[in-house]
């Protein structure tokens, strides 16, 4: 029975994640029964579209063609996480988010988008049928009659918010379970007072950034009017292990899987590297086989010709 992954990021974690592949290839027998990368999500910096976190930097389209052809011969599904929620009318005529659509767009809808604007996900849907649509995880929805309205829309995936993981009850009696995801390793703490604001401060940057590239270029320094400090957003795994809406390895296989869940989501597209590498190890690797893929991991690393993209 396949159990999906959806991992983070295509470009700052692309090198971590491709030798993930190859490491699940070379050695299956250490990798949970079942367990398959079926996506990686983030953008193609800058993207004025971008949420959840706020990602600097420049990709050519010669970098975005390649990292596309790569994962999609992987059987790997692109997601944009285009879930910033100011995105309105004035915004959509963007080119370098409108051109990385058109170049990820599929006749199979190989690849998706992450929506949380309705202006946004209105215009995508009319302009780029080719895509999977999943509703992010941005949109807080934490009411269950919402959250059921919102599962029988015409979403592909909705990617719940992580307050539902420890609701069993609620969980239970959601319909379409096999378009929820669940988000597995949430750094906020349970019921975050902080979070919404969060997303409204880096959407807001996001913006700023992108007109900050069109305006003076990548060579002047960016300076953000705003200041957001967050107390968790350093946290690694091990730090998080223990809030109740955490949700263990043996959780996904014992409780989730049973209750017809599919789908998993790991965070940490801003994340140090290794940390994301761990959470890899925790989530995807056997208990005893741990040790060893981690050294192989690091080694594979250390070793390998790795493609650099300097965004």
């Amino acid at each position: 029975m396949p159990i999906y992954f959806h991992i983070p990021d295509f470009t700052r974690h692309f090198n971590l994640n491709f030798m993930l592949l190859m490491l699940m290839k070379k050695f299956p027998d250490c990798f949970r029964d079942g367990v398959q990368i079926a996506s990686m999500y983030g953008e193609f910096p800058s993207s004025q579209w971008n949420g959840g976190r706020c990602m600097g930097g420049i990709f050519e389209k010669k970098q975005i063609k390649q990292i596309l052809q790569m994962l999609n011969q992987e059987g790997i599904s692109l997601r944009y996480t285009f879930t910033n929620p100011l995105i309105e009318e004035q915004h959509l005529d963007d080119p370098h988010c409108n051109d990385c659509l058109k170049m990820a767009e599929t006749p199979d809808k190989r690849n998706g988008v992450i929506l949380t604007s309705p202006v946004l996900e209105a215009y995508i849907r009319s302009h780029y049928p080719g895509f999977q649509i999943t509703s992010s995880t941005c949109k807080q929805i934490t009411d269950h009659d919402k959250l059921v309205e919102e599962l029988d829309k015409d979403y592909d995936y909705v990617v719940l918010d992580y307050n539902f993981n420890n609701q069993w009850e609620t969980l239970e009696q959601l319909p379409h379970k096999e378009k929820v995801e669940l988000l597995v390793n949430a750094v906020c703490p349970p019921a975050c007072p902080r979070r919404h604001e969060h997303y409204q401060y880096l959407a807001r940057t996001q913006l700023r950034y992108s007109e900050h590239l069109k305006t003076k270029g990548p060579q002047a320094a960016f300076h953000n009017p705003e200041r957001f400090t967050c107390p968790h957003s350093e946290r690694l795994l091990y730090d998080t292990t223990g809030f109740s809406t955490h949700i263990t390895p043996d959780d996904i296989y014992e409780k989730y899987v049973p209750m017809g869940f599919r789908n998993f989501k790991i965070e940490g597209r801003s994340g140090l590297s290794f940390n994301v590498m761990e959470t890899y190890i925790y989530y995807l690797v056997k208990p005893e086989y741990r040790d060893k893929i981690r050294l192989m991991y690091l080694l594979s690393l250390q070793n390998s010709e790795v493609i650099s993209f300097n965004g």
